[in-house]
């Protein structure tokens, strides 16, 4: 049996983090996106006070350089100087964006922080309010920045502890998506005999497993396109029973978002600009006082298809929509058009005519791959001898004929519906 205990697992703090491609944002906008990893730097400190739990894991990547800045280490002391008024203890890794060979200050830690080393895994008790034994937490920091070695094969989980908790920055299962440091299998840990591994490394949470759980809680701040929805940290509730509970809490300050709407059923981009601007009001509306940094992605069939093509038309709604909707809270930095053509395809399959004979052509290269490829070579050979586009065709021919076909098809037979549809229109 255990006490019954809870803490705030959170990684990837990422603090002073640059945010780059901001050249249209609103100044407003831009000084709170600067700001944004300090401001969910303060949520999780609020969190924990509010919540009154014993300690805090952060499994590493506190600061997003090895050479910190000297704000985000004085914030981040500020920080844990408010958490040991409150009795809280706070558990320390480093990972590979803050090596413990980075330059950093010489700041004397208050002692309620404890950071791990980082020649071997160590393990420290960590305490209930009431000051009886919680668990053991064992760490190992990054020493380098390029850790490829597997540091989890040498964790153990000690004795005379009611609860064991793990933390590690690392890689497990080989998560393309980012690099492979500290690299592990699911299978490994969950052999090892630890009760809780407190992850850190990749931004998207995941829970690996429970019993014993496996878990990344993901950054506490969205920082780019790619790192969409709620951001924040797990507080996790240990039972006597060593039942394990978990609590999702965003500490977002901005949150990046997509949103798909249709155009079926439009007409003018008129109406399409007013579905846009629904959007981005609705999308105020959901927020929990966060700003929004949004992508609206058009998707269906409609007769405005073939005007979108037009990349005029989607930068002219696009600075419509920045003129008029930051004011809310929401900023869209971009409109995506994947977008069909309002063409039925199996009239066309059987119509007797120059598109309906495109339409079966396109249909029989798509099922013969190597007559594909040999019309894709006849189309771009022209190209083959430019310096960056030759590049890029020999960079990427694998990957890319199918996707041409497809986007080709859609074009020219959009294109062509089209103009049959506006000479019927003035007939």
């Amino acid at each position: 049996m255990t006490i019954p205990f809870r803490f705030i697992h959170a990684a990837d703090l990422h603090l002073d983090s640059p945010f780059r491609g901001m050249s249209k944002v609103p100044n407003e906008l831009k000084e709170k996106l600067m700001a944004s990893t300090f401001g969910a730097l303060r949520r999780l400190t609020e969190t924990a006070i509010q919540e009154q739990v014993d300690f805090i894991v952060l499994s590493g990547d506190l600061y997003d350089e090895a050479d910190r800045s000297l704000k985000a280490q004085l914030l981040l002391l500020k920080e844990w100087e408010r958490l040991q008024k409150h009795g809280i203890a706070v558990f320390v890794i480093h990972g590979n964006h803050d090596p413990l060979n980075g330059a950093r200050a010489d700041l004397k830690l208050p002692s309620n922080v404890t950071q791990f080393g980082s020649d071997q895994m160590e393990y420290r008790p960590a305490y209930c309010r009431n000051g009886e034994l919680a668990a053991f937490v064992y760490g190992m920091s990054y020493a380098r920045r390029h850790v490829t070695e597997n540091l989890a094969a040498g964790y153990f989980p000690q004795s005379d502890a009611p609860f064991h908790i793990a933390m590690l920055h690392g890689n497990v299962n080989g998560d393309e998506a980012h690099d492979p440091y500290a690299p592990c299998s699911l299978e490994e840990l969950l052999g090892k005999g630890f009760d809780y591994w407190a992850l850190g490394h990749i931004h998207t949470r995941k829970v690996l497993h429970e019993y014993p759980h496996v878990v990344y809680p993901g950054n506490i701040q969205g920082r780019n396109p790619r790192e969409t929805g709620a951001r924040g940290c797990y507080i996790v509730e240990v039972s006597a029973a060593h039942a394990v509970q978990m609590t999702f809490v965003p500490l977002d300050e901005v949150r990046w978002l997509e949103a798909e709407l249709s155009i079926a059923g439009l007409d003018t981009e008129q109406d399409l600009l007013m579905r846009l601007e629904d959007t981005a009001e609705q999308l105020s509306l959901e927020s929990s006082g966060q700003a929004i940094m949004a992508r609206l992605q058009l998707k269906g069939q409609g007769p405005l298809h073939h005007k979108l093509i037009d990349p005029v038309i989607i930068r002219t709604l696009l600075e419509q929509l920045q003129d008029s909707h930051f004011t809310h809270g929401v900023w869209i930095y971009a409109i995506e058009a994947g977008t069909t053509a309002n063409i039925e395809l199996s009239v066309l399959q059987e119509e007797d005519s120059f598109t309906g004979e495109l339409y079966r052509l396109t249909k029989r290269l798509e099922a013969d791959r190597e007559a594909w490829n040999k019309e894709a070579a006849a189309a771009v050979v022209t190209l083959a001898g430019h310096a960056k586009l030759g590049r890029i065709l020999r960079e990427q021919w694998d990957e890319l004929p199918e996707r041409w076909l497809e986007q080709a098809r859609e074009l020219t037979l959009g294109m062509l519906v089209a103009d049959v549809t506006e000479r019927r229109k003035e007939e």
